[in-house]
């Protein structure tokens, strides 16, 4: 590609880093990568209401943690510098004046009531709604009078009315009428730039060549196509990618369960898993193949792959896929990561554990981190219940009976422990009791952890030591 990419991601730090928003972030880092271009962060906070430091730190986070390092950014800095719109302002009032001075914008003094007002007015005459251009025309009396009443104008675009086409690197050819097009505001009262102006300002003076966004920025892209074209500026690529939908097929929203990236992290999701499930939300790649490492993302991602269709946010499926890379964790890291977690749940006897039994019994069993410390607490039960019916029902059997009194026979004057041994035990206690499979082994499951499922037995029972394992087997001996 002989043209330098740069791309950008520009969240807004008004609140966490939403998944959708976080899919959007990997396709721009995702190709830039590709093409040997940059990756720039900015940080879209004129809404001065909403915006907090606390969300822009949680964001960057964020970020970092999915592996998405930028080459330009706050902190990290560049040539095209700041990156946080709040502190561009002087940049959007030389390019509104330049508008307003080539009779390209216009103060429009219009109340929000008027506004109101004149939409529903519309509506009820079946009209399309949209700013009716009342403003343009007015004299330097008129302007005068207004603002005499105290009225503090925005500045307006002025639209022409021609068709918008332009070639969208996902959906094709894309025609907007003009018709469906109204004079629009570029600049609050206040001075303070509106998304369409400043995303466009800021995209131009950044060299920003792809536009890489959800399709719900189609309908902002003829207006800054005009802004572009007011300045005489060459247009960036565009690529609007498909929206998430739940299982409903609705839009991604809260009812489906966790919506940012912040909630996944908290959950035990691996980062490199998120950025993998997200990665093929409408990219697929051609070999079939959906666990793919970052590496092979970078060289194989390009937006001829990409679907029109939206994406369905499958959990299941991610859930598959952080069991795969959980199970692809060398040991040591499954032990530190799963120690944290067993830490913040409140967890005491974590520090007993080490990472070899704490890898054999656990890191073939969890899809989630999440799970570990439920799963954990039968390593340290002094006592044991039976977790539903079907468990205590079975352990009172006549087979299961004769297995526990067998196995306390068989360890009583036993020396020595581990998990061979105790394999030697259950196979002697099958051919005198004449019980096996179902009935043989989980029994003594059920014994020491109080579940039908779980890890190897053989492991455990070396974890636990002999004289715990027939102290909860002789409690469940009627």
């Amino acid at each position: 590609m002989s043209q330098n990419v740069r791309t950008r991601f520009a969240p807004s730090p008004t609140g966490h880093l939403h998944i959708g928003n976080a899919r959007t972030a990997i396709m721009n880092w995702l190709f830039s990568k590709h093409s040997g271009g940059q990756f720039i962060l900015r940080i879209e906070d004129t809404d001065q209401e909403r915006s907090t430091p606390e969300s822009e730190k949680a964001i960057l986070d964020d970020l970092l943690w999915l592996g998405l390092s930028w080459d330009e950014g706050p902190e990290t800095g560049g040539e095209y510098g700041p990156y946080r719109q709040s502190k561009r302002l002087e940049f959007y009032k030389q390019h509104a004046q330049k508008l307003l001075d080539d009779g390209k914008a216009y103060p429009c003094y219009c109340s929000a009531d008027e506004l109101e007002a004149r939409r529903k007015d519309q509506v009820e005459k079946g009209q399309s709604t949209g700013y009716d251009g009342r403003c343009y025309q007015l004299t330097d009396t008129e302007k005068q009078k207004l603002e005499s009443e105290g009225r503090k104008p925005v500045l307006r675009f002025h639209v022409s009315k021609n068709d918008v086409t332009f070639q969208d690197m996902v959906k094709g050819s894309i025609t907007i009428p003009g018709d469906h097009l109204s004079d629009y505001v570029i600049t609050r009262a206040d001075g303070m730039p509106m998304y369409n102006f400043s995303c466009v300002v800021d995209d131009h003076l950044m060299a920003i060549t792809h536009v890489i966004r959800g399709d719900d920025h189609v309908s902002n892209t003829p207006r800054q196509i005009l802004l572009y074209n007011a300045f005489d500026w060459q247009l960036p690529q565009f690529a609007h990618i498909p929206m998430i939908l739940g299982q409903d097929r609705n839009r991604l929203s809260k009812r489906h369960g966790a919506t940012s990236v912040a909630q996944y992290r908290e959950a035990g999701y691996l980062p490199e898993t998120l950025l993998n499930f997200l990665s093929l939300l409408s990219w697929s790649s051609e070999s079939g193949d959906e666990i793919l490492s970052i590496e092979r993302l970078i060289k194989e991602f390009d937006f001829s792959r990409v679907s029109k269709s939206s994406a369905v946010f499958d959990t299941d499926k991610l859930n598959w896929m952080n069991g795969m890379y959980i199970r692809q964790m060398e040991s040591s890291k499954f032990f530190k990561d799963g120690l944290l977690f067993l830490k913040n749940s409140g967890f005491s006897d974590y520090k007993l554990l080490n990472k070899d039994i704490f890898s054999d019994l656990f890191q073939e069993k969890v899809e989630t981190l999440s799970e570990l410390p439920e799963k954990a607490v039968i390593l340290f039960q002094e006592s044991v219940v039976p977790e539903n019916d079907e468990a205590n029902e079975l352990i009172q059997t006549d087979d299961s009976q004769k297995v526990f009194k067998a196995f306390l026979f068989h360890t009583e004057c036993m020396k020595s422990w581990d998990g061979e041994t105790f394999m030697q035990v259950m196979k002697a206690i099958q051919k005198e009791t004449e019980v096996k499979g179902k009935s043989l082994w989980m029994p003594i499951r059920i014994a020491l952890t109080g579940q039908m499922h779980g890890p190897d037995l053989s492991k455990l029972v070396t974890f636990f030591g002999l004289e715990k394992c027939r102290k909860l087997v002789q409690e469940v001996v009627l």
